[in-house]
């Protein structure tokens, strides 16, 4: 079980320092990761990145719940580039959903500021625990893991599944029930230390998105003091709300990078074969199926230009739905093409075969495609009323 490290002394923003640009961001944290090895853990490029300060610099201000579209953009595709996918997985839901909810109910001090500030500067992971084992992951309302609020202790019973950086973890973000119901205010959440009394980790059973340490998790009587409560009691599931556009808006963001990727890696290989003495990348119909996915992803980038302050400044989740939609359709397609056009090649270990059935998470986590349609449909008229003005 990893080991929670001590959290350096809390730094205040500088009131006169402007904000990094989107550009020195990016530089940033290409720097930082670029001193990696290949196959670091994501618990490595997790430190490379709060120590470069990469993670402070990506909300405005710093220690808001708030990230910046544009850096996100930045530090989702740095990342990416790296072709770990279940890094990046990890990644993009620490930034988008764990930290923006933990910071959104620190308290002025106590156990759950220190966590922030550790988790901040790279000196710890933070996996977020909400799809659970007594419900179906579309089910929220439905999760059995229960939490006993007393003026002394609160005591954590229940198990989560399929959490993204659970074998990693040195605090997990609880999603919990405080009360009997399927009320919004009957969730509260709670910050769990990993190596806890009662904590159980268990790696989950696939040889896809490896690198992000997902597993499943049990907690057994795990008592913790009061201050462990994040933020009010009953107010968890509106702040997960409030905040699931933001991971919506990641994935889309890291949709458009993995399958840039894939088609530049894919031209490559195009280029370099040949069919009677030609490189099939002159070949008309190859162009022009290539030329296709090519729109679908400059499709959805712009999608995510437009829409994203919305999102993050705004909590639009007519924009989320659109995004989170967009973005699972547009990677399958793009990725069957890609896999198709580079042939046996494909197959090979970390090929793009992989990638496609890694990139399966864009249509099922934090809402399985379908659903989020008629969360779209749902807001037609508005979505209508935009595209006529």
């Amino acid at each position: 079980m990893p080991e929670t490290r001590a959290a350096p002394p809390p730094t205040a923003p500088s009131a006169t320092a402007p904000p990094p640009t989107v550009a020195d961001h990016r530089e940033r944290t290409a720097v930082a990761l670029a001193g990696l090895p290949a196959n670091a853990p994501v618990s490595g490029v997790w430190a490379a990145l709060g120590e470069a300060g990469v993670l402070r610099d990506l909300y405005t201000p710093a220690l808001s719940a708030t990230p910046d579209p544009g850096r996100l953009a930045g530090l989702l595709g740095a990342v990416d580039a790296r072709g770990e996918n279940g890094v990046t997985l990890s990644v993009l839901v620490q930034v988008s959903s764990a930290l923006p909810v933990l910071a959104g109910a620190a308290p002025a001090a106590g156990p759950v500021l220190d966590a922030l500030h550790q988790v901040l500067a790279g000196n710890a992971t933070l996996a977020l625990a909400a799809t659970d084992a007594a419900a179906a992951g579309s089910d929220l309302a439905g999760l059995g893991t229960e939490v006993s609020i007393g003026p002394d202790e609160v005591v954590v019973d229940g198990g989560k599944r399929w959490i993204t950086t659970a074998c990693a973890a040195d605090h997990f973000l609880v999603l919990a029930r405080h009360k009997a119901g399927r009320h919004f205010s009957s969730f509260t959440w709670v910050l769990v230390p990993a190596g806890a009394p009662g904590v159980e980790v268990e790696a989950a059973d696939s040889h896809l998105l490896t690198g992000g340490g997902v597993g499943h998790v049990r907690f057994t009587g795990v008592r913790l003091p009061p201050g462990h409560i994040v933020g009010r009691p009953g107010r968890g599931m509106l702040s997960f709300a409030q905040h699931m556009g933001t991971e919506r808006l990641a994935g889309a963001l890291w949709a458009v990078a993995l399958t840039a990727r894939v088609l530049s890696d894919t031209k490559v290989r195009l280029a370099l074969r040949e069919v009677d003495g030609r490189p099939l990348w002159q070949d008309a119909s190859v162009r022009r199926r290539f030329a296709d996915c090519l729109v679908q992803v400059r499709q959805l980038r712009a999608l995510c230009d437009s829409l994203g302050e919305r999102v993050v400044r705004h909590h639009d989740l007519a924009a989320a739905a659109l995004l989170k939609s967009a973005a699972a359709l547009t990677a399958e397609p793009v990725l069957a093409a890609c896999a198709q056009l580079q042939g046996a090649d494909g197959f090979r270990r970390g090929g793009v075969q992989q990638t496609r059935s890694e990139a399966a998470v864009f249509g099922i986590g934090g809402g399985v495609t379908e659903l989020v349609l008629g969360a779209v449909a749902d807001h037609a008229d508005k979505v209508l009323k935009e595209l006529r003005s």
